[in-house]
This record gives C-alpha cells, sequence and structure tokens, in this order.
C-alpha cells in the first residue's frame, strides 16, 4: 500500500457508481470490480442500472447505463443510497446520477468526453468540469480516453477498437484506489480473448496503466488509496451470485430433492431471461430447456411436462406473467405441480423493462379469474432466492399446486456473496407416483389428509385418467356440471392452498411487540433492515418483520402483528401489500410506497420511522445555527 503523508481513516463501507454510455462497459466494468471485491473477502452488495434500449443513442440521457457497488468490512445489506466515489465517463453519466452522489463524495470525470457535442446531447449550457458548479463534491478530472490510446498504442488497435478499453483503464484506477489485485482480471481477460490474443493484451494493457496512473502519478487532492478491511466471515465455501443464478440453482436443487427431471419452458423477456440462459447450462443435472415461441405456449409445454411426470417450471415478468393466466388457471384446475417465477419489473404494460417494481402482488395473489389459489413466496435477496426456489419447489410437489416465485429486477441483476450450502443439510422431499387403482375403480381426485390428490404418470398400466381445466368430479375426473359438485371442488382447492404448512413468521430484528413495526417482502429487506437498524440505535421502539410466505401467511402473523401499535409497510408498489395485510388480519397498515423503478433508500424508510413514531428525523438532529451555503451554489443553480 503506498504511504501517504496524511493517513486515510479506514471506513467500514464504501459506495462506487460507475456510470457511462451503454457501450462504455459499464456492467462489464462493475461486475469484475465485484469479483475483486469478494475475493479481497469484503461483504458487498451490488445494483446494475441500465436502459432497456438495446442501443440508445450514445451520449444521450436515456442511454446512461451505471453499476453500483457497496462493499466493506461489515455485514452489507444493500448496494448503498448515496454514492461515496462516482466515475463519470461522459456528460450525460454525470448529470443523470449527480444528484445521488453524497455532498463531499468524489467525482473521476473523462474529460476527454466533455466536448461541445457530447455536452449538447447532455443538455449542458456549459463544462460543469469549468464553471464551479461542482465545487460541493470533490473533482479529479483528466482525459481517460487519452490515457487509453496511449496505453494500447503498442497493439496496433483502430482507434474505435482502442477506445473500448476505457472501461479497463477505469477499473484498473478502481483497483488501485481500493488495494485490489489485478491478478484475477487479468486470469480472466485472457479466457475471454483466449481467440484474440491482442485484444486481451490491450485491455490488460489498459487495465494496468490506470493501476499505475494512481500509484505513480501523485495524484493531489481527494484521491488516495482506502484498504478496506475483510468482513469476518464463517468458514466456508463462497462464490458471488446473481438473483437469476440463484434462482436456476435452487430450482435444480429442489427438483434433485424431489427425485424428478427437470422441465423450463420460458421466452425471453428483461429481466426474466437470464434464468433460461443459466438453466441451458445445467443439463447434466437433467434439466430440460425450452424457448417456446411465446409466453402461453411455455407455460403449456411446462403444464404438459408436469403432467408427463417431471417437474414443470416457468418463468417471465409481469407482462408475460400476465398472458399465462389462463393457463395458470389450467395448471390449478388438473392440480399439477409448476412452479411459475415472476421477476417484476415496473409497470403496467411494457412499463419499464429495465427497472425493479414489486408491482405484480396482487396478480400473484388474486390474478386469475375463479377463484383460484395459489401459493406465492418471496425472495428477500440474491443469496435467498437459492432457498426460495427450493421451498416452491417443495410446496408443488408436496401439495400437488401451481406456485408462484416472486422476485424482481433488482434481485435478478443485483450480486452478493453466497455461502455455498452442504447439500447434505437439505431435507429430500422424494415423490410417489400412484402406480396401482386407489379403490375399485380409479379415482385420479381422491385427496389425501392434506388435501392434494395422486399424481399419475401417463401410461402406467391400468391407470387411465382423465384431467383437464373443465370442472370435474369430485373423486373419478368425469366432467361435472353439477352445483354442488363445483361448489366441493372450488372449496377443496382454496382448502389445500389455505392448509399448506410454512414456518411461524419471525423477527427480523427487535422486539415482538412494542411502538412501531415495518412489514416488508421481497427486495425491500436490506433498507427495511438498515433503517430499523439506525433507527434502534438512536433508541427508538421499531422492530422489522419480512414475509418470505405471501401466500397462505404464517398463521402466528396476524396475532404478531397486534401486538404493535403502529404498522408501517414499506413496499415499491402503491400500497398492495398493505391492503393483503388489512384484508387477512385487520390491522391499520399504513403504507409506504415507491415506484420510481428504483430501490428505496436506507434514509428514506429512516425518515418515515421517525416521522410514524413523532419523532425528528435524523438529518434534523443538530445545531441550531443555521446553514451558511454564501459559499456553495444552492440547489437549484446545480445541473442536475
Amino acid at each position: 500500500m503506498a504511504e501517504t503523508t496524511n493517513p486515510v481513516p479506514v471506513p467500514e463501507s464504501v459506495t462506487v457508481r460507475f456510470a457511462g454510455d451503454s457501450g462504455d462497459g459499464m456492467q462489464l466494468t462493475g461486475g469484475q470490480f465485484t469479483l475483486s471485491t469478494a475475493l479481497a473477502g469484503n461483504d458487498l452488495a451490488t445494483f446494475p442500472d441500465f436502459p432497456a434500449e438495446i442501443r440508445a443513442p450514445q451520449g444521450t440521457l436515456f442511454g446512461v447505463s451505471a453499476f453500483q457497488i457497496n462493499f466493506g468490512s461489515t455485514a452489507i445489506e444493500t448496494a448503498g443510497d448515496a454514492p461515496d466515489v462516482l466515475v463519470a465517463m461522459n456528460p450525460a453519466a454525470l448529470k443523470v446520477n449527480l444528484s445521488a452522489l453524497k455532498p463531499g463524495g468524489l467525482i473521476i470525470a473523462d474529460s476527454g468526453e466533455f466536448s461541445k457535442r457530447n455536452l449538447e446531447k447532455a443538455k449542458y449550457d456549459g463544462n460543469p468540469l469549468e464553471d464551479g458548479s461542482l465545487a460541493r463534491w470533490d473533482l479529479l478530472a483528466f482525459d481517460i480516453s487519452a490515457q487509453t490510446l496511449e496505453a494500447v498504442k503498442p497493439f496496433g488497435l483502430g482507434n474505435k477498437e482502442a477506445l473500448r478499453c476505457k472501461n479497463m483503464w477505469t477499473l484498473g484506477l478502481a483497483l488501485w484506489m481500493f488495494d485490489r489485485p489485478r491478478g484475477p482480471i487479468h486470469d480472466w481477460l485472457k479466457a475471454k480473448f483466449a481467440k484474440a490474443p491482442d485484444i486481451a493484451a490491450a485491455n490488460i494493457a489498459a487495465l494496468d496503466a490506470g493501476h499505475a496512473y494512481g500509484e505513480t502519478a501523485e495524484i493531489s487532492g481527494p484521491v488516495k488509496q482506502v484498504h478496506v478491511d475483510p468482513v469476518a466471515s464463517e468458514p466456508g465455501l463462497y462464490r458471488t451470485i446473481t438473483g437469476a443464478e440463484s434462482v436456476s440453482l435452487g430450482l435444480v436443487a429442489g427438483a434433485q430433492l424431489a427425485e424428478l427431471p427437470m422441465f423450463f419452458g420460458g421466452y425471453p423477456i428483461t429481466p426474466a431471461s437470464a434464468i433460461l440462459h443459466h438453466l441451458a447450462r445445467l443439463r447434466e443435472f437433467d434439466v430440460t430447456t425450452f424457448q417456446a415461441e411465446d409466453e402461453i405456449a411455455a407455460i403449456c409445454a411446462a403444464i404438459g411436462a408436469s403432467y408427463a411426470g417431471h417437474l414443470g417450471v416457468t418463468s417471465s415478468s409481469g407482462p408475460g406473467i400476465a398472458l399465462k393466466g389462463e393457463a395458470m388457471g389450467l395448471a390449478i384446475m388438473t392440480e399439477l405441480p409448476l412452479v411459475i417465477v415472476n421477476s417484476q419489473r415496473g409497470g403496467p404494460s411494457t412499463g419499464l423493462p429495465t427497472k425493479t417494481e414489486q408491482s405484480d402482488l396482487y396478480q400473484a395473489v388474486y390474478g386469475r379469474n375463479g377463484d383460484a389459489p395459489m401459493p406465492v413466496v418471496a425472495a428477500r435477496s440474491p443469496a435467498d432466492a437459492f432457498e426460495c426456489a427450493i421451498e416452491a419447489c417443495r410446496i408443488a410437489v408436496q401439495y400437488m399446486t401451481p406456485v408462484m416465485l416472486l422476485t424482481d429486477g433488482y434481485i435478478a441483476n443485483a450480486a452478493e456473496p453466497w455461502k455455498v450450502p452442504d447439500p447434505a443439510t437439505y431435507e429430500p422431499f422424494p415423490v410417489q407416483f400412484l402406480t396401482e387403482k386407489n379403490g375399485d375403480t380409479l379415482l385420479p381426485y381422491q385427496r389425501d389428509d392434506t388435501g392434494k390428490r395422486s399424481w399419475i404418470k401417463p401410461g402406467t398400466p391400468g391407470l387411465m385418467h382423465r384431467i383437464g381445466g373443465i370442472e370435474k368430479d369430485a373423486l373419478t375426473g368425469n366432467i361435472s356440471y353439477d352445483p354442488a359438485n363445483h361448489q366441493a371442488m372450488t372449496d377443496a382447492r382454496k382448502a389445500k392452498v389455505d392448509g399448506i404448512a410454512v414456518p411461524d413468521q419471525d423477527v427480523c430484528l427487535g422486539n415482538d411487540s412494542g411502538r412501531l413495526v415495518l412489514v416488508g417482502w421481497g427486495s425491500t429487506y436490506g433498507p427495511i433492515h438498515q433503517a430499523v437498524r439506525r433507527a434502534r440505535k438512536r433508541g427508538l421502539d421499531v422492530s422489522h418483520i419480512h414475509v418470505r410466505h405471501v401466500w397462505p401467511m404464517p398463521k402466528n402473523l396476524g396475532p404478531l402483528l397486534k401486538g404493535f401499535d403502529k404498522v408501517l409497510v414499506p413496499e415499491m408498489n402503491t400500497g398492495q401489500f398493505k391492503t393483503v395485510l388489512r384484508d387477512q388480519f385487520l390491522v391499520d397498515a399504513q403504507p409506504l410506497t415507491k415506484t420510481s423503478g428504483q430501490p428505496f433508500a436506507i434514509a428514506e424508510i429512516e425518515d418515515a420511522i421517525c416521522d410514524a413514531l413523532g419523532e425528528p428525523r435524523a438529518s434534523d438532529i443538530g445545531g441550531e445555527v443555521p446553514v451558511n451555503d454564501s459559499q456553495l451554489p444552492t440547489p437549484e443553480s446545480v445541473e442536475q
């Protein structure tokens, strides 16, 4: 580590955001910085944020791609609120992301991209690097483009190809700033460009040049080398994992625990497509993947696979889930196991394809024609998605029902460290198929004590049977329009789902009664948990409950909620889970909602806690001397 005259305080955590044009490789840069951070032993959480357009016009505001990582020596629950460091590769990236940067944070900007044309595209009247509008932040602006061209000159690349190495130069500087090794990135580049060694060598040269710039250029002012200590962790095998990877591995594990081959039918849609991509690489685990011609074909193929004795799985996002609605009703009527993964995104309609939201809860719990109950499980983080996928598989096969697993765009794309579990710690739940008649004649809808019917493989001798979407007789499976029979079958399907055994609800943080409880589900876990932790450190009486089993809900949840004076429900929709809690438990749950396409900030939830308890907000606590901002630009004068 380089010596400094004034030692840099060691922070517990740092948040860095890389931002640039969608062709600048920001997701690649962030991914490799994440890899180096994980190897350094830090806990971390990431948040990729990219445009919906496949290739937006270069340099425009709606073409900005960003990748944020929060890493530290303590437990990291979120990708961070305000970044400590913003790396802006062009004016548009600066303008879109500047408002998120904390006061006094560091801006690293590629001055070579701040040309008159690019400034106009970003709707800047002047150059913010020169007009003093960035005075409230530390600024390091230099020509990264020129530095990159110089570094790769020996490899004879054209100007366009050479500039593609800019992200590696920037990554090299970031590796130096946070005392990260370059060796793993070298190895990755050699493997990635194994068939183009000149490209690999140029990228390595750019990476090393960025690192050397930080090490030898004697940068003055804000840029110092900072070492963040590793987090204390239990011994074991760790890897970074995204939500899409986690779901995929969990589905495979669930099928293995059920001792079933798995069939996955899907159709490309953001952000769910990554599950299909990951599962296609796991064929050795008896996984069959099928990219269908549309969403309806994908789910119907999965239902057909379940009828044939496989574990059928399908996935999509909100618009595709809507298209699958009728077929979900078919799976409920036929009472076949099926796992439906919904990676939620901003809506309605095609909405915000690359942004995150939790607005499909009504759709998951209620959104089918007729009385069509379906269990719903929600993952709270990328790593948790593994456990939730196994749980969805278990419920599906043990109760002969479709199950919806809710994730969202944030969980699907974000990454965090995951301790690879010991497979021996999981209890198998092998399936028993009916192999002989269960009466004088075959009764396909005869139920056991849990309310499930038998699973019969087509072709089993003597067990020819009929199931389908038209109402069936409660025992024989023959078509029935009898009113009493339809009442009985509707009641039986509901009772089966209502009776699913789910664990009692725990309190994640705090007491099991008190003045205020925050109830969350899904990816709001991190910001809620951190906000409650901060509030409790201030002595506030607040607790955190996070619900995995959204439907049916834990039986002790109602009494638990009634032990609190106030119930606040933060969620990224207009208050859907709040309504479900009111409906089921008659509690006066209050909403805290957000539908911006961005996750909650910890500070937003912390302020809501203070407001609910009638306490001063953390940002308002301080001396009574008014701030003298005459030496600083006002917010209105800063280009946002």
